[in-house]
Parts: structure tokens; C-alpha cells; sequence
């Protein structure tokens, strides 16, 4: 009537990831430094407050990109951009840059990506896999890389109207 089930014992060489966890404060932190360096782009572009459109040229080597940020959306506690690069000679063509949505928190004073290219509301963590193929920290990694793509911004670009570097 009662059948005995044994269990088997799983391998020694059998391990289990353990699930991601976000980091909260490390993702903050990056969204933090994020918002400071898109406030320092923006300043020192010197353009008038209700301009919704800046272009700065960066240049690396003999490469030169035009880079557009674009307000798209403003309320007083909030900002909506979206920020894209243009390659200026055809030797670069073939390196396409993702246009990036942000979201800049004027009360908080945090700046994080929204969306890119059409992948929308990222979440902070993601099972792996799963049918969009995100890595499990999907959303750090596009703000660290925002915040790598604003850094180069301020250190080799320069502004349109003007003369002088980011610095």
C-alpha cells in the first residue's frame, strides 16, 4: 500500500548559484554620481533653462562624436532625457551607441536610466534566464554604464557654442 521513495543524494560537484540581490545603496551611489555629472554637463553648456535640446562634440583620438541630449519630458520634481551619439566620419559607423531614456530626481538628486532602445521599465533584478535574456543586474549595469559614457563626456568633450572642455 505505501510505497518508500530514497532520495538521492545529490553530487559533491553539484553547487547552486545563489539568487541575486541587489545592492541598494551601490545602486544609489551610482545614480548619485550620475545625477552630478549630468548636472555638470548641462551647467556648463551655460545654455539658457528652457532650452530642451544640448550638442557637445567628444573626441578620442581622430574619432569625433556628436553627442544630443534632449529634454523630453519637464516637471518640478522631475526631467526626462534621452541621450544619443552620432558619429562624424564613416570609420566609426559600425559602432552603433544605444540611445538612452534617463530620468533625473531633482528632490532626490538621483539620475538613472529609464530605457534603451526600446527595452522598457527595467526592473532591478531579473531571474537568469529569462525570455528578454537580461543579466540578473540588468538596470546596475546600464547606470554604471551611463555613468562611464558621462565621465567620458566631461573629460574629452566640449561644447558646441564654445571653446573650453567640461573640466
Amino acid at each position: 500500500m505505501f510505497t518508500l521513495r530514497t532520495v538521492k543524494a545529490q553530487p559533491a560537484y553539484v553547487t547552486y548559484k545563489e539568487r541575486y540581490k541587489v545592492d541598494l545603496p551601490l545602486q544609489m551611489a551610482e545614480c548619485e554620481i550620475n545625477y552630478v555629472r549630468l548636472t555638470k554637463l548641462l551647467i556648463n553648456n551655460q545654455l539658457p533653462a528652457l532650452q530642451d535640446e544640448f550638442r557637445f562634440m567628444v573626441a578620442r583620438g581622430e574619432q569625433h562624436w556628436l553627442h544630443l541630449l534632449c529634454v523630453t519630458e519637464r516637471s518640478p520634481y522631475t526631467t526626462t532625457l534621452e541621450l544619443s551619439r552620432t558619429a562624424l566620419d564613416a570609420s566609426s559607423n559600425w559602432l552603433k551607441m544605444p540611445k538612452l531614456t534617463l530620468r533625473m530626481y531633482h528632490d532626490a538628486k538621483l539620475a538613472e536610466v529609464l530605457a534603451w532602445e526600446g527595452h522598457k521599465r527595467l526592473r532591478p533584478r531579473y531571474e537568469y534566464p529569462n525570455q528578454s535574456m537580461y543579466q540578473s543586474d540588468e538596470k546596475y549595469q546600464l547606470n554604471r554604464f551611463l555613468g562611464e559614457w558621462l565621465t567620458l563626456c566631461l573629460e574629452h568633450g566640449h561644447s558646441l557654442g564654445a571653446t573650453f572642455c567640461f573640466e
